[in-house]
């Protein structure tokens, strides 16, 4: 009778099994959720120094008739002031006045390459981080 108690107390290994499936199956819709919004997190930076230099941009389009070329202009007519730990994260790209691009460096947590697209025409983000991503 002492035997047959102890078996009653324990779980069976398809019991077991069962519960291992169940939590493989809400991990495998979990995980890649998880890891959009862990990317979109990370180009959020990005997307916000965009914004800025678009800002910038048309400011000093404003002030010397023509579009800067390079982030490094921005700075030095004083229209932009960005962070050493962004500059060492995200490399900015002008192709004024259609498009800014940023592509990430290895400083960024989510590696190098990853690349951020703005067009001012249409005001949509493309790549790393958008919910569109290819």
């Amino acid at each position: 009778m002492k035997k047959t108690e102890k078996n009653k107390n324990g779980f069976t290994m398809i019991e077991i099994m069962v519960v291992v499936v169940i939590i493989a199956i809400l991990a495998a819709f979990a995980v890649p959720i998880y890891i959009d919004y862990v990317e979109s997190a990370r180009a959020s930076e990005a997307k916000s120094v965009i914004s800025s230099v678009s800002n910038g941009a048309d400011m000093f389009y404003q002030t010397s008739g023509e579009w800067p070329t390079s982030v490094e202009d921005l700075e030095r007519q004083g229209q932009l002031d960005l962070k050493l730990s962004t500059k060492a994260k995200w490399q900015f790209e002008l192709q004024l006045p259609e498009l800014i691009k940023a592509t990430s460096t290895e400083e960024m947590a989510g590696g190098a390459g990853k690349s951020i697209e703005y067009n001012r025409q249409t005001g949509r983000y493309t790549g790393y981080g958008s919910p569109d991503e290819g």
